[in-house]
């Protein structure tokens, strides 16, 4: 069995949106709902969120099958 390569950060199949919450969990081992969570919050109270959300939406490549 080969060993993995460095972790890398990718867009989750499985998703509610785009899957850039999904995929923010998978790379840190934690359950998405946090991340989802963490968004939500800094979106209410900041806006911040969003423009965060759409932005990784746009660089982080997705993960393949």
């Amino acid at each position: 069995m080969q060993p993995e390569g460095p972790k890398r950060l990718k867009r989750s199949n499985d998703k509610m949106i785009a899957g850039v919450c999904g995929g923010i969990a998978n790379y840190l081992d934690i359950d998405p709902t946090l991340v989802r969570l963490a968004f939500a919050l800094v979106a209410i109270f900041g806006g911040a969120g969003i423009l965060a959300y759409l932005v990784m939406w746009i660089i982080v490549p997705k993960e393949s099958f």
